[in-house]
């Protein structure tokens, strides 16, 4: 296991902050069991947010006709919806809910080129919620895929989540062994499919990012 390249510099300020932090308590104040405590907790917060951005090695098997799961986490929505910004009609929608202490990469779920992609400003609401899809800071990525298909793929921040980080461009390829980019914190990320797609998830079922079949089509 790997840091991802998101958390590079976040990781390097907190390390540069906990230093000066420790050194100035050591320094200044008179009371060791003071400074051993917050040393002993600096290092525990540290160690928590380099585990954020581990980078899992993963075998990763690329398929056409296969979906995979973009992103660790666990699937807290599968319904038919209408999706108002890019089809602009009635597709299969399949959601994953991350945690803080999910891997927070997201692969690109299917392989093909890249269509559309729209950043949106928005709020940081709890990302479990249905309105988080439409109200939170968020991106869209449309993918033709190479059998003719096309979905979109919306990355969203949650609460604690403050920036989402893609890699997609416009006519860029997408494949199922790369990332699509990465939502720091807890997060969610939502597919919209064909409405005859075969789905193989079931709510509530935890999934592993490029490993997990959320379904495939027809």
């Amino acid at each position: 296991m790997t840091i991802h390249k998101a958390g590079y510099k976040l990781l390097l300020k907190i390390l540069f902050v906990g230093i000066l932090l420790n050194l100035a308590l050591y320094y200044f104040i008179n009371n060791t069991t003071i400074a051993y405590t917050v040393s002993i907790l600096s290092i525990i917060l540290f160690l928590l947010i380099v585990n954020f951005f581990r980078f899992p090695n993963r075998i990763i098997i690329q398929d056409d006709n296969t979906i995979l799961a973009p992103a660790d986490g666990k699937i807290v929505v599968i319904e038919e919806t209408d999706e108002p910004e890019y089809f602009k009609e009635r597709r299969l929608q399949v959601s994953i809910f991350m945690n803080i202490f999910n891997v927070h990469i997201n692969w690109f779920p299917v392989n093909g080129i890249v269509k559309y992609f729209k950043y949106h400003k928005g709020n940081f609401a709890a990302a479990y919620l249905p309105k988080s899809s439409t109200e939170n800071e968020r991106t869209s990525i449309a993918i033709t895929c190479n059998n003719g298909q096309t979905i979109l793929m919306r990355q969203i921040a949650g609460a604690m989540a403050k920036r989402i980080v893609s890699y997609a461009t416009v006519e860029g390829q997408a494949r199922q062994d790369q990332h699509a980019g990465f939502i720091k914190f807890g997060s969610r990320v939502d597919l919209f499919l064909p409405l005859d797609t075969h789905i193989e998830v079931k709510l509530g079922q935890k999934t592993k990012g490029s490993q997990t079949i959320i379904g495939t089509f027809k």
